[in-house]
């Protein structure tokens, strides 16, 4: 059993994949309570159109992901705010725009490959030693932008009225939200692939919800789903040879069924 960590690009894998099982709860969290969570399906399929983009232009599909996600997440907020269209309105129009930009980008770059394959559903042989280190400095940038404005973000979740009228900047702190997701996302690509990245930010949000704890007790749950998911997911994934991100998310999916039961039963 312990042959895995002879390999250099599953040890590669498990860290990426703990520091992305662990930052991903921490947006979904707010995105779930807020009722925001196409808007993660809908920025995974920004970032396809960023790594077609890398990988045609032949630079880091990551670091490509995360500038057209960004910049998407930013026009996104903008179309929602100005109230001309309806929010799931603007989430179609990049959605859908999106993927036909993919789609040409790839068809100049002549069609599907083995690569991009693996950034659609995971894998962790792609993750490089270069991906680890983005990767964990994109997930710090995450990390201290939740602590600088914890308070804010839940005040703004529970009640946004209130916390508008209170002086908050709500606008800017929502803007904030979208792009702290847009970085989770492109952070993930690796483990996870474009097409279940939402599952992983939603999913153990879900299921600890369920529980009906307190808001931190209900972060360190979702935290706790989302890490076993993933290093169980990670090692199913080895030994079986099955899709990385596929076996992670029916892993998190077979926990929130098993908690729904628990609950129905209690």
């Amino acid at each position: 059993m312990l042959d895995i960590f002879q390999y250099g690009f599953v040890l590669r894998g498990l860290e990426a994949g703990m520091i992305v099982a662990l930052i991903a709860p921490l947006i979904g969290i707010f995105l779930v309570l807020r009722r925001y969570s196409l808007i993660a399906d809908t920025l995974a399929h920004v970032s396809l159109a960023g790594v077609a983009l890398g990988l045609l232009l032949n630079i880091s599909p990551i670091l490509s992901a995360l500038g057209v996600t960004i910049v998407s997440s930013l026009g996104i907020e903008r179309l929602r705010t100005t109230k001309r269209i309806y929010g799931e309105s603007a989430l179609a129009l990049f959605l859908s725009g999106s993927l036909a930009v993919a789609t040409i980008l790839l068809s100049l770059g002549h069609g599907f490959n083995t690569n991009l394959f693996n950034y659609l559903f995971g894998s962790i042989v792609t993750v490089t030693q270069t991906d680890v280190y983005t990767i964990a400095i994109l997930a710090l940038i995450v990390v201290a932008v939740l602590t600088a404005f914890y308070k804010e973000l839940v005040y703004i979740t529970f009640d946004e009225e209130s916390a508008q009228v209170g002086g908050i900047p709500t606008r800017r702190i929502n803007t904030l939200l979208i792009v702290l997701a847009a970085l989770t996302i492109s952070l993930s690509i690796p483990i996870i692939g474009i097409l279940l990245i939402a599952a992983l930010i939603v999913i153990p949000v879900i299921a600890a919800l369920q529980l009906r704890k307190s808001f931190a007790q209900t972060i360190l749950y979702a935290e706790g789903i989302s890490l076993f998911s993933v290093l169980a997911g990670i090692f199913t994934s080895f030994y079986l040879d099955l899709s990385t991100g596929g076996t992670i998310v029916l892993i998190m999916l077979a926990i929130f069924l098993l908690i729904m039961a628990y609950k129905n039963w209690d």
